[in-house]
């Protein structure tokens, strides 16, 4: 481990009083976690923020983490499809979705008093990101970038902890499922959160459903790819029953923000 948990407990010190971003995911649950620890509950509020393009299992997830971690946990819905320009589903969507976090979570932060904290770790700062920008503009704070965390960082501090989300798979808005310029429509989401889950419930937690109209490409890790083969049948039977005719193998294998390289 190269980043210092001091490091990022002091700087979580000097803003005394933080709201969390808090998705589920290894870098926000880590955040929320160290942050709950170090300034107390009465100092930290967490929230996630609810919509169409947060998948069930990861709302369920945030719920039971605020149960085991005793943290001051809401959640709040945000409006982003109610937004054309993020409906559109330009390179700018996250800009969009993370501008209508933002206009929720800002009154919350005003009335607690607080700085609103999201877990952008060094890695995010080298892909397309705009929904950082979104947040920097309103002032929200990222205390893991500051510190010098990266998602090795956090992963390796979160296994020394003791919290079980150390190694959980990487996850994200259901949106970046869909192809830049194809519409964002609730339909659309809530078919690719069900064809991930039936996939999940096959026993394949690293996964992405990549959406192309009748078409799901499936993006399994490389050293999976035997049992998807093995488990041929049952994977195709499992995307096709919630809506596509046709479910194809990318054999790049499981890429994080793959979407992105065409605007790179």
């Amino acid at each position: 481990m190269t980043a210092d948990l001091n490091a990022l407990r002091d700087n979580l010190r000097s803003l005394e009083r933080v709201l969390v971003a808090f998705s589920g995911g290894v870098d926000s649950a880590f955040l929320a976690w160290v942050a709950n620890d170090t300034l107390g509950a009465e100092a930290v509020r967490c929230f996630t923020a609810v919509s169409p393009s947060l998948a069930n299992s990861e709302l369920e997830d945030c719920s039971t983490l605020a149960r085991e971690w005793g943290l001051n946990w809401c959640r709040i819905e945000t409006s982003e499809m109610e937004n054309a320009a993020y409906r559109l589903n330009d390179s700018d969507r996250c800009y969009h979705c993370k501008s209508a976090l933002m206009d929720v979570a800002g009154p919350l932060a005003e009335r607690d008093e607080a700085v609103i904290v999201l877990g952008v770790n060094l890695d995010d700062l080298g892909d397309h990101r705009p929904g950082q920008v979104a947040a920097q503009e309103r002032n929200a704070q990222f205390p893991l970038v500051d510190a010098g965390f990266s998602k090795l960082d956090i992963r390796a501090h979160s296994k020394e902890l003791g919290l079980r989300i150390w190694d959980k798979p990487a996850a994200a808005c259901l949106a970046s499922r869909i192809p830049y310029g194809t519409e964002v429509t609730v339909p659309l989401l809530r078919r690719l959160d069900r064809a991930e889950a039936a996939l999940k419930a096959l026993g394949f937690q690293q996964i992405r459903v990549r959406d192309y109209g009748d078409v799901a490409r499936l993006e399994f890790e490389l050293n999976q790819f035997p049992l998807v083969i093995e488990r041929r049948t049952d994977i195709v039977d499992a995307v096709l029953a919630v809506g596509y005719r046709y479910a194809t193998l990318d054999l790049e294998g499981f890429r994080s923000g793959n979407l992105n390289h065409s605007i790179r």
